[in-house]
């Protein structure tokens, strides 16, 4: 799964830490010029980000976020049962932990990403003995698939917050699900965005305006975007769901379990169980 949201963690607040000498900037910021950051910090970055979290991701793992919600026991896609022989599409998938869980359960997954380098490790950790996966190398906004392809669709905090036209995402993912086909995606919670990225007490006080639409964006020495973030409020999640043709069905904010003890960037058992850091929306294409 490509959790990158979560993943560059300290992406959202008044107090950003860009990679390297990047400058740490809110302006506007295309689709081109979007994707390309994000192709470009996801193949630097990827190695580390294995290496940092692959423990918690699991190799065959189905996580929907760092507060550990797994979609063994959240079902959000549907019974375990009901999963075996569907036609399942993961966007964003990185090193694909999600689709081998999707796999075991007898579905048939293919796992897309930006990132070559992420797709990497997928072949990697799955290995010729896993269930058999399929890896395209593709963009979210231009789905290299036929109209009605996929029986369900998802996506672990994977390309969504990334793209400059999330409407776009929405209507190829409704393109290529048959109808009743459900997608379900997870996003960093957007009131998280109102606050500084920091998982302490200095984390719980407003520092920025939630209704503050511009994009977070690191960019060299030149100009160039490095890597770029999207807001959208909840309304506009909403909004962009029902504009790609989906009826909003539910909408999951995981609260912080016991068990979890871990600081993921922002995100930490005190803020979790104060304030929302994940939101996911489930989806229906009628």
């Amino acid at each position: 799964m490509n959790q990158e949201d979560y993943a560059h963690e300290d992406a959202r607040g008044a107090d950003p830490v860009p990679e390297d000498d990047a400058e740490a900037t809110r302006r506007d910021a295309g689709e081109a010029e979007s994707s390309r950051a994000a192709r470009g910090w996801w193949d630097r970055n990827a190695d580390d980000y294995q290496n940092e979290h692959g423990a918690f991701l699991g190799d065959d793992r189905f996580v929907w976020g760092p507060e550990g919600l797994d979609e063994a026991e959240a079902a959000l896609l549907g019974p375990a049962a009901s999963l075996k022989d569907k036609d399942v599409l993961e966007i964003g998938a990185g090193a694909a932990q999600c689709s081998r869980w999707l796999a075991a359960r007898g579905a048939r997954p293919v796992a897309l990403d930006l990132s070559h380098r992420q797709l990497q490790h997928a072949l990697r950790i799955g290995g010729s003995d896993a269930p058999a996966v399929r890896l395209v190398e593709a963009d979210a906004g231009r789905l290299p698939f036929r109209d009605a392809s996929f029986d369900l669709a998802c996506s672990a905090y994977g390309a969504v917050p990334f793209v400059a036209d999330p409407v776009n995402v929405m209507r190829e993912v409704h393109r290529v699900l048959r109808p009743g086909g459900r997608w379900v995606f997870s996003v960093t919670h957007p009131l998280r965005w109102a606050f500084p990225d920091e998982p302490g007490p200095e984390g719980l006080s407003v520092s920025a305006s939630y209704f503050d639409r511009t994009p977070y964006v690191e960019q060299d020495e030149e100009g160039r975007a490095v890597y770029v973030e999207h807001h959208r409020t909840v309304g506009d999640r909403v909004r962009d769901v029902v504009a790609g043709g989906f009826r909003l069905v539910d909408l999951v904010e995981p609260q912080w379990p016991a068990w979890n003890s871990q600081e993921w960037g922002g995100w930490s058992p005190l803020r979790g169980n104060l304030i929302p850091g994940t939101a996911i929306f489930v989806c229906e294409r009628d």
